[in-house]
């Protein structure tokens, strides 16, 4: 098995791409060893010290890390996604104790803007999102209010340096080109 690597723009997030499907569906983003519980992968990585996120994309896993060398843990994060993966054990295991993300908040958004948010998701989806995963990274919408478009970064994304001007330069031109009344793009 041969995992390939690549930077991300977040210097503290390396993009592990094992030349397989990873995860079929949502991309899953765990910041914590206790968030992990239902993901072997996730866990595993989590116990190299140093892993503080680890993020499942459809064919990539991103791994996020403190102030510890790349050098130090990069071998080890190779070894446990092979061995994973050679091991045939699942990447989420279904009906596994799921901890809830407290940075999950449900969608907000006034009924009366239902269609211009139903645009702002097809944007995300077809044009934002494909290119955020490039970089090891997912971006979900979180809610629409008063001309602002509220979104959660995840993966190599979150507390990337270039991140805000991602959101400020790519998507707020992008979205305020397209959607009549979006204003402003913000974090959340």
């Amino acid at each position: 098995m041969f995992i390939q690597t690549e930077a991300t723009p977040n210097p503290s997030t390396l993009k592990f791409l094992p030349g397989r499907d990873v995860l079929v569906g949502e991309p899953r983003d765990f910041r914590s060893v206790e968030a992990s519980a239902n993901s072997p992968l996730a866990t595993g990585l989590f116990a190299i010290s140093g892993v503080t996120g680890v993020f499942l994309g459809a064919d990539f896993i991103s791994v996020t890390k403190d102030d510890t060398n790349w050098a130090h843990i990069k071998p080890a994060i190779l070894g446990v996604i092979m061995d994973h993966f050679l091991s045939g054990k699942p990447v989420i295991v279904e009906g596994g104790v799921e901890v809830a993300n407290h940075d999950e908040v449900d969608e907000f958004f006034e009924q009366a803007d239902s269609e211009t948010v139903e645009v702002i998701k097809e944007l995300l989806a077809t044009r934002v999102r494909p290119a955020v995963a490039m970089d090891g990274g997912d971006i979900i919408f979180k809610g629409f209010k008063e001309g602002t478009v509220f979104l959660h970064m995840q993966g190599a994304c979150s507390g990337c340096p270039s991140s805000s001007a991602t959101l400020k330069s790519g998507i707020e031109n992008l979205l305020r080109h397209f959607v009549p009344g979006v204003e402003s793009v913000q974090q959340v």
